[in-house]
């Protein structure tokens, strides 16, 4: 099929503009050399025609008037009718020139179009391609399902999940696997539904997982669908509970070990007494006073027992800022319920220190949660936690505006009288801080009060290991 396109091409203008100058003169010429009353006027439509489509409509009246004047010159046709015949042959010229041009125009909107879609179809295709590999690639399980719960559409990591011997996923119900997203499927109604949700799913050997999936609902042509993103959660939640049950036994550990040193304490005092005592004649000789001494020495030896603190450590080198940026998402929601204002003052050049990760959170929570109860009456609400780095240690702040201490050298007992809970916040804190060579002190202000936590930074810890090692 003929491209009229390919002749009013871009390219093809000034060549056609030079054809259709040439043929006027010919035209012309050849009419001025016919017979009289016979005129090759239409011949002139065919150089219109040429041009037609690169000249707009004022220059197409143009040319039409110069060709149906060239015509009337060169005819020899009787001068009785010209102005009528000047006026038909006009408008013919001026039609036919029209004509192409809106034709010209029209096919060159018809190729843009064309363009257009094939552009965006090639544009389409590359999405679809980015999204297919994107699928295919992914590491979470991704799965879609018709209305009836039939599965459509499952990923490598989908069969890998929940059939990773078995038949291909696609044409199988979910109800095997996933019998939450079976009854999403089917209860779907025209409200879009975007959501999340923990269920239990299966594989077809019997083994039982958590799922953690984020689902949503859409329409098409076929009827309704669910998308759904599914991912085990079986293994975080086993490091996550070890990892709590790990944490659990070391605090215990701290905490026996700081109790058994006040035991120690004690039974040292009731040793020195009893040992006063002993030069007492009537005691020197008294069994039962014989017999406390004994227990006081066994209960010494109890509290001894195996209760140093372990040398095996799991410290490691840990970034301030990012503990400390991590604490703040967990606190400042609770924080801004309570009305309390928190500003954080933390450089971005901290030293690492050498550390516990959890053991520095568990401990920054308690002292915001102390400051947090420390404010409940208090009319200006504000917490500042701030860090920085002094000699040869690295000290966190937690100053807040509550009722101050009324007894600070009470502080770090343990089971405080005053206390809301168990009263061994502050003295498990400290202890877990001197695990790993940190401490935590009580500084005095004029109102509220502040509790400074200094760490040792990693390279100070790794000096004093090799001058005690040297």
């Amino acid at each position: 099929m003929f491209d009229i396109s390919i002749i009013y091409a871009p390219s093809n203008r000034r060549k056609n503009l030079l054809i259709a100058a040439a043929l006027v003169v010919v035209i012309a010429v050849v009419d001025w050399r016919t017979p009289a009353y016979i005129s090759l006027g239409f011949l002139y439509l065919f150089p219109i025609m040429l041009v037609a489509g690169f000249l707009n409509r004022w220059q197409i009246v143009g040319i039409s008037l110069l060709c149906s004047g060239l015509q009337e010159l060169f005819s020899n046709l009787p001068t009785s009718a010209y102005i009528t015949r000047l006026m038909m042959v006009t408008m013919g010229y001026i039609g036919t020139g029209f004509f192409v041009s809106e034709l010209v125009a029209k096919r060159r909107l018809m190729t843009q179009h064309m363009e257009d879609l094939e552009r965006q179809i090639r544009f389409r295709q590359d999405i679809e391609q980015q999204l297919e590999a994107l699928i295919e690639s992914s590491p979470a399980a991704i799965v879609t399902v018709d209305s009836g719960g039939l599965i459509e559409r499952a990923n490598q990591a989908a069969q890998q999940l929940l059939s990773p011997e078995g038949p291909p996923l696609r044409g199988l119900s979910i109800a095997p696997f996933v019998p939450a997203l079976q009854a999403v499927a089917q209860s779907y109604t025209s409200r879009v539904l975007r959501t999340t949700m923990q269920c239990q799913g299966r594989r077809p050997n019997g083994e039982v997982f958590l799922a953690a999936v984020w689902f949503s609902t859409y329409s098409t042509i076929a009827g309704p669908r669910l998308a759904a993103i599914i991912v085990d959660l079986s293994e975080d939640i086993r490091d996550r509970e070890q990892l709590s049950l790990d944490h659990l036994l070391k605090n215990a550990r701290i905490v026996m070990v700081a109790v058994s040193h006040e035991i120690r304490n004690i039974c040292g005092a009731i040793s020195t007494v009893q040992r006063n005592l002993s030069h007492v004649a009537c005691l020197a000789e008294n069994r039962d006073f014989l017999a406390l001494g004994t227990l006081v020495e066994a209960l010494g030896k109890i509290a001894s027992l195996d209760l140093k603190p372990s040398t095996e450590q799991n410290l490691a080198a840990v970034e301030l800022p990012s503990v400390l940026d991590e604490l703040r998402l967990l606190i400042e929601p609770s924080l801004h319920d309570a009305g309390i204002k928190l500003l954080c003052r933390i450089p971005d050049d901290l030293p690492l220190v050498s550390a516990d990760r959890y053991g520095l959170i568990q401990v920054f929570l308690n002292l915001v949660k102390n400051s947090q109860r420390a404010m409940e009456a208090s009319d200006q609400r504000q917490l500042t936690i701030s860090a920085v780095s002094e000699r040869q240690s690295v000290v966190i702040r937690f100053e807040d505006t509550g009722h101050g201490v009324v007894a600070p050298d009470e502080l770090f007992q343990p089971f405080q009288k005053q206390a809301v809970a168990t009263g061994l916040g502050l003295y498990v804190s400290r202890a877990i801080l001197r695990t790993f060579r940190g401490d935590l002190h009580y500084e005095p202000r004029d109102m509220g009060c502040c509790f400074a936590v200094s760490l040792v930074p990693v390279a100070t810890a790794r000096e004093s290991a090799y001058a005690s090692q040297s």
